[in-house]
């Protein structure tokens, strides 16, 4: 070992110690120190720890970023080392902190996993031949879900006119109080139409004018839609963990690996900034042959020509 190597790792060692009998912190604690500022010595070089630049700190991050580290490792990375600096100048070691400024590249926000189009299909094909009214309503529901994308708080907030079935349009209301003009695909509307046709049978008020109401005639609960959305995932044989998001989500990724074109599909979510919308982006849009429009419900329908548009 030469005698910069041996500096190094007794700089090390005593920052350590400092961190154990002067700042009391656990032997977990001080174990990650000691993992962090080996990897970071490995990543930099034999270059002194007082002559490293902001720059070095700089690509730190950007070697830990390529390696596949999430932002939240790379910043602890960069904590431990603030704290290394700061120890270091303490003792008349080095004269400034490169890390002081340098921050993480932020992780970029996990989605569930989108369904593919043949377990949608699968999931709002297997319910179409049941004409129990509460199957009738779940069925409106999910198809809704998926073809126009909506939040579940936007489902459960549709009135009896949120809907023109003519225009096959519907008009939500999301979050910040914003509405927004939605295309509805044919699967979707005749699911709606279905379900009005035995709503009747439900109602208990005349002046209900909920779209979509539970047994006892009262608008429907959050709970209630996600209990039912995991029972008729269950039967048919999809993951138990299926939730009203997903169905959103699914969307979202099947019209995005179609069309490419992120600002209209943020228009259709209802995202106020485009930034929320590019959570997407981390889609591999080449692993599949564009999705045939024949198969995406949201927009079966001449209304839904505004969505085709962008295939072309």
């Amino acid at each position: 070992m030469d005698s910069d190597s041996h500096n190094t790792l007794q700089t090390v060692n005593t920052f350590l110690t400092h961190l154990a009998s002067e700042r009391r912190l656990s032997p977990h604690t001080v174990n990650g120190y000691q993992r962090d500022l080996i990897e970071a010595r490995t990543l930099l070089g034999s270059q002194p720890w007082d002559t490293l630049t902001v720059h070095d700190m700089r690509s730190l991050a950007a070697s830990l970023h390529r390696q596949g580290k999430s932002g939240k490792t790379i910043q602890r990375m960069l904590s431990t080392l603030r704290t290394f600096f700061r120890y270091l100048m303490r003792e008349g070691l080095a004269r400034d902190n490169p890390a002081i400024d340098i921050r993480a590249p932020k992780s970029g926000k996990r989605l569930p996993k989108a369904l593919d189009v043949d377990q949608v299909s699968h999931l709002l094909d297997a319910g179409t031949s049941n004409s129990e009214p509460l199957a009738l309503r779940d069925q409106a529901i999910m198809e809704l879900l998926y073809a126009c994308g909506l939040r579940l708080a936007e489902l459960l907030s549709l009135n009896l006119d949120s809907i023109d079935l003519h225009e096959s349009q519907l008009l939500v209301t999301g979050k910040g109080n914003k509405t927004r003009q939605l295309p509805v695909g044919k699967p979707a509307l005749t699911a709606v139409r279905r379900w009005l046709q035995v709503r009747p049978m439900l109602i208990k008020s005349s002046d209900q004018n909920a779209l979509f109401i539970s047994k006892n005639g009262r608008r429907l609960s959050p709970s209630s839609v996600q209990q039912r959305l995991k029972r008729h995932a269950l039967e048919r044989g999809l993951d138990a963990h299926l939730h009203p998001h997903k169905l959103r989500h699914s969307f979202a990724t099947h019209l995005l690996e179609s069309s490419g074109d992120l600002r209209a599909v943020q228009e259709l979510l209802g995202h106020a900034d485009l930034a929320t919308t590019q959570v997407y982006t981390h889609l591999d849009f080449q692993h599949l042959a564009p999705v045939s429009y024949t198969h995406l419900r949201a927009h079966e329908t001449e209304a839904g020509v505004v969505c085709r548009l962008l295939l072309e």
